[in-house]
């Protein structure tokens, strides 16, 4: 049975959001344990996965959707595509 990752609840996540429903964040590879973290008014996300083949990019955005109860299809990368810092869009679902 997989652990559930430590997440904090979807509107201290949203709440770093600017007016266009970005939000910055630290991506870490590799982590030991799936998770996100505000640290510093700052979004860091942990995956378990390798930087390969945008394997961590997929598990960070169905991460973060699933933490903030939204579909994978609404994040969007908008910058970082190969980078640990990483801008994400979340699209406003009706």
């Amino acid at each position: 049975m997989m652990a559930r990752p430590n997440v904090p609840p979807a509107d201290h996540i949203r709440a770093l959001a600017d007016s266009a429903g970005r939000i910055a964040l630290r991506v870490t590879p590799n982590a030991k344990a799936d998770a996100i973290i505000i640290e510093d008014g700052q979004l860091k996300i942990r995956v378990t996965v390798v930087p390969e083949d945008g394997k961590a990019n997929k598990a960070v955005i169905a991460l973060l959707a699933k933490a903030l109860g939204v579909s994978k299809s609404s994040i969007t990368i908008v910058r970082g595509e190969t980078a640990r810092d990483k801008l994400v869009r979340i699209e406003q679902e009706n």
